[in-house]
């Protein structure tokens, strides 16, 4: 069995958007593939609530209680590292995970770490994504699912989905727009690598 683990920092709606798919498609049969976990920064987490319903292991880590970055992301790894199985490496999904990962975190789990960032990388990687498309006078904006690396929303692209940026849109209204299609999307692009694992 293939066990994914998502990492949140708050209400979990794409994490949420996974389990349902996973659920609905029958992950488990079709690919061997099943959420085992979610880990959270942050016990105040609301999505820790929907992944316990739904009968999934849960965990809390507070980066507060750690000295450094690199403390926590060893910590991290290994909760991480409890799901993993003989020939069969976790995919480790962040969805709303609001932590900056280290390289030596990024490196381990390199090629099966995933990130969704709500704009058209490599357009407006970082913060503020839908404001700075709008400064820009830009016509669209959406989300990108990709491939994490040491680069801060870098890494290769599997998903990509536009929305149209409205006249008189605000950051709030693109950023639900968009949100829509971050939960059609971000199943999609798992889907996609574990039919091909």
């Amino acid at each position: 069995m293939k066990n994914i683990v998502i990492l949140i920092s708050g209400g979990g709606s794409n994490m949420a958007a996974i389990v349902k798919t996973a659920q609905r498609d029958n992950w488990h049969d079709k690919f061997g593939a099943r959420v085992a976990a979610v880990i959270s920064n942050k016990a105040s987490a609301g999505g820790l609530v929907f992944a316990a319903e739904n009968g999934l292991a849960t965990h809390v880590l507070d980066h507060k209680a750690f000295a450094s970055r690199e403390d926590f992301d060893a910590a991290l790894a290994s909760v991480i590292d409890r799901y993993e199985e003989p020939g069969r490496p976790v995919l480790l999904v962040l969805a709303g995970f609001m932590r900056i990962l280290t390289s030596g975190f990024v490196s381990r789990y390199e090629g099966r770490l995933l990130n969704i960032h709500p704009s058209l990388l490599p357009a407006f990687p970082g913060l503020h994504t839908h404001q700075r498309a709008i400064d820009a006078g830009c016509q669209v904006a959406g989300a990108t699912v990709h491939q994490v690396t040491a680069e801060l929303d870098h890494g290769p692209i599997l998903a990509q989905a536009v929305v149209p940026i409205l006249p008189g849109d605000t950051a709030d209204a693109i950023a639900a727009r968009v949100l829509t299609q971050e939960h059609r999307i971000y199943p999609q692009a798992i889907a996609d690598l574990l039919r091909h694992q």
